[in-house]
């Protein structure tokens, strides 16, 4: 029978392409780990590594078992989890994969408040492409995930977690910088910063900016950077203009290192979800978070009232 400790020998090894660093890691001899993946791939009748002198490389049977290996583990953190729960018992672990950059304004928070509410339950957080979270949760990889739109997948359940205001901000110095406002129409001739093509702010600008027949194209765009804290740091420096979150803008507007300006009749808001796998096993950790985001005491970082 294959035990969890030749998987997670495996995992390690298949992570670092070192037999050593997976020793290290396991507080293990590199003889035992490399005697435990052997006897795994006598078990499984396939070869899961070449060995060379730059280290470990995966064959097409490692490749294919590493995210099995995860899952399987995964699982076993969850078995735990369950077990616990019957005992009233809130422990266990909680994975969050947070796919949108302004999550992580709020989130840490979050999670922080909830982990002493709870102090037996170990919170991570993950970071993950908006592309990816409705398959890492379905997979098993984490428990809930922060996203900048609603899951599109029927195998996954949304629900509002809060509430995002995007707006213009520009250097202190800019001509804008001193208007009460600014017509739609000014944007197109303004060499302008832009979020990535995954970008929910990039998604909602669009969306507001094309009910005054503005598109990408009309638009003169300065630069392109994957990154608010990045696009923040540019425009404090007096380059370029951009629609930036609230929560992100904010610390660098205190300083007085940029201006936000309203734009005439844009409504740019979105609502940030929180996900989780529809049809799945009690997990004590990841119900408990989910309804815990509701919870009086969050309003104050939520911007509930």
């Amino acid at each position: 029978m294959i035990d969890i400790q030749k998987i997670q020998t495996f995992l390690r090894a298949a992570e670092t392409s070192s037999l050593s660093e997976a020793a290290k890691q396991l507080h293990l001899t590199q003889p035992a780990v490399s005697h435990q993946i052997k006897l795994l791939e006598q078990e499984l009748g396939v070869k899961l590594f070449t060995r060379s002198n730059i280290g470990l490389k995966k064959t097409e049977a490692g490749e294919l078992l590493l995210p099995w290996a995860r899952r399987l583990l995964h699982d076993m953190d969850d078995l735990k989890d369950m077990m616990s729960a019957t005992q009233e018992v809130f422990a266990g672990e909680l994975r969050i994969m947070c796919s949108t950059c302004i999550g992580k304004y709020i989130l840490p928070q979050l999670a922080a408040r909830f982990c002493l509410r709870y102090p037996k339950i170990k919170a991570r957080i993950l970071a993950c492409g908006p592309e990816r979270t409705a398959l890492r949760l379905l997979e098993g990889d984490a428990h809930l995930g922060i996203v900048s739109k609603e899951a599109d997948d029927k195998g996954v359940e949304s629900q509002e977690f809060f509430r995002d205001t995007i707006q213009l901000v520009v250097p202190v110095n800019h001509r804008w910088a001193a208007r009460s406002s600014i017509e739609p129409a000014e944007l197109v001739r303004e060499p302008i910063l832009l979020r990535e093509e995954s970008s929910g702010t990039r998604w909602v600008m669009l969306a507001e900016l094309s009910k005054f027949d503005i598109s990408l194209e009309d638009l003169n765009v300065f630069l392109e950077i994957g990154s608010a804290e990045g696009i923040m740091e540019t425009i404090s420096n007096g380059y370029g203009v951009s629609f930036v979150s609230e929560l992100a803008s904010r610390h660098l507007r205190e300083l007085g290192r940029a201006v936000s300006v309203p734009v005439e009749g844009l409504n740019m808001q979105r609502t940030i979800y929180m996900v989780r796998k529809r049809i799945s096993s009690p997990h004590r950790p990841r119900d408990v978070f989910w309804s815990f985001i509701h919870a009086p005491e969050n309003s104050d970082l939520l911007g509930r009232k």
